[in-house]
């Protein structure tokens, strides 16, 4: 069975990372005989065995060429349209990017997320969704140019904060329904809640001494 990929091939695996084809086998599966990739995914240390014909489904694709990758580095620096100051429609549709994991749809989640970091900080599914979609870039475009991800890391943030540069928001959006804010309500009730909890705590604790305090008192009297 031809494969589309070869062993000691370097792909990447859209919300794992960039990996290495590291065997083609066979396997029976449910009593028939299926082709199977194992990959090794360098960033999490883990090996994933993937149907060589769902490969393609998943998204599993090969490194981006040298020029593809740059045009994804300068994608960051580049106009955009407003963000929506709705968290939760922002982190879905970032991770429905995520999934589909072309390099221009991982820098667009880099950019959407660290230019809406500057206004309003990322609650934290956001924040772990930015650190991973950075991480994946980073790789990707440090295999791309043979560049180490250190080097990378320091381009993407030149590109993201480029010096004297001004925002490159078309125009801002109204932030005063900042549904942002619901996430931390809700943080704030339960420490309130929790806060309560511990007074009620204390409330007991004191008549409790006070209990021991009389029955010190009694103990006195009988001598």
């Amino acid at each position: 069975m031809d494969t589309k990929f070869k062993v000691d091939q370097k792909v990447v695996y859209p919300s794992q990372g960039v990996g290495i084809v590291k065997e083609i086998f066979e396997k029976s599966f449910k009593d028939q005989m299926m082709m199977y990739y194992k990959i090794y995914i360098e960033a999490s240390d883990m090996i994933v065995m993937v149907p060589v014909e769902k490969a393609e489904d998943l998204g599993i694709r090969q490194i981006v060429s040298a020029k593809e990758a740059q045009k994804a580095l300068d994608l960051l620096s580049a106009d955009f349209e407003p963000i929506t100051s709705d968290w939760k429609l922002r982190y879905q549709m970032n991770l429905e990017l995520l999934k589909k994991g072309t390099i221009s749809d991982i820098a667009e989640i880099v950019r959407c997320l660290y230019n809406r970091s500057k206004v309003k900080e990322l609650p934290i599914l956001e924040r772990k969704l930015y650190d991973s979609a950075k991480k994946l870039l980073e790789d990707e475009i440090a295999y791309a140019l043979k560049k180490t991800p250190k080097e990378i890391e320091q381009a993407i943030h030149t590109k993201l904060e480029p010096l004297g540069a001004i925002a490159k928001v078309k125009h801002t959006l109204p932030l005063d329904d900042d549904e942002d804010d619901d996430l931390m309500d809700d943080v704030n009730e339960k420490s309130d809640d929790q806060d309560d909890e511990e007074d009620l705590d204390d409330n007991d604790s004191d008549s409790s001494d006070d209990m021991d305090e009389s029955e010190d008192f009694d103990d006195d009297e009988q001598f």
